[in-house]
């Protein structure tokens, strides 16, 4: 099944997406809820699919991803032997449409790094790798962009991944998918980038989670974003579509600051495909 957060007639709701509707239930997805209104899609407009109480990130997790590294004349990154996750804003979340705003001191690479997010819908402490596996509710898709030079020179992540608008995520929560199975494409104005097999982790979203129990409790809505094979380079005016199999496709727009476009026509009011 797939869910989404929506805006109609002025009011922000959580919906099922059914065909060519969007149909309001009565409390996030994860709760109990009831049907209620039906809206054409056509008349909706995304938001990212769930605010996190906390945003987690798994970071470089890729067996490819150090060969990009590398190809970039970077030294390999050192690859633990257990899963170590990080923190993302909140405030940098952007929805499928949303323009991407590439900030006017940025230079050098920006680049959008395509992922796979676990939806947790369960509390959950001390989990056993069944209980991780249980505790996920669904998955969506994330952009992770990244102004390097901003990474290279700051002490934390705080802008370089951090900026408004960084983290699109999106369209929508599917509960029916492994995407241990899948793929991801990601295709810059419509021409594919990069294709790589979306469950060639170094540890798996379930590894994270029981690393992750040990010290934190996961909440209900909280996400885990998986990391990405490779980057890809993005200029103002680049539309970027990442597609992960059984997913559907996040689909967003790089502005210049001060040029922001909140939509993008026929996407933000569109599937998502």
């Amino acid at each position: 099944m797939r869910y989404a957060r929506c805006v109609a007639d002025g009011r922000e709701f959580y919906a099922i997406v059914e065909g060519d509707e969007a149909v309001e239930i009565s409390d996030a997805p994860w709760l109990a809820h009831e049907r209620g209104r039906r809206h054409p899609i056509s008349s909706v407009s995304w938001l990212p699919p769930v605010l996190p109480p906390t945003f987690y990130a798994a970071g470089f997790n890729y067996k490819a991803h150090n060969r990009h590294h590398e190809e970039l004349g970077y030294d390999p990154v050192k690859v633990g032997d257990h899963p170590e996750v990080g923190y993302r804003a909140q405030s940098a979340l952007a929805a499928h449409g949303d323009a991407i705003v590439k900030p006017d001191g940025v230079e050098g690479r920006f680049e959008t790094e395509a992922e796979v997010v676990a939806v947790i819908g369960t509390t959950l402490k001390h989990a056993t790798r069944h209980e991780a596996k249980a505790a996920v509710f669904g998955w969506t898709i994330g952009n992770d962009v990244s102004a390097r030079t901003w990474q290279h020179a700051d002490r934390t992540f705080y802008r370089a991944k951090n900026a408004d608008t960084f983290k699109p995520m999106g369209p929508w929560i599917e509960t029916d998918v492994d995407p241990m199975a899948s793929t991801t494409t990601v295709r810059r104005n419509g021409v594919v980038d990069a294709v790589f097999a979306t469950g060639d982790m170094i540890f798996d979203p379930y590894d994270f989670i029981v690393e992750m129990t040990k010290y934190i409790t996961l909440r209900p809505g909280d996400v885990l974003w998986m990391g990405a094979d490779g980057n890809t380079p993005m200029g103002v005016g680049d539309v970027i579509d990442i597609e992960i199999t059984g997913i559907g496709t996040l689909t967003n727009t790089v502005a210049a600051e001060g040029r922001r476009t909140d939509t993008l026509v026929g996407i933000q009011k569109g599937h998502g495909r």
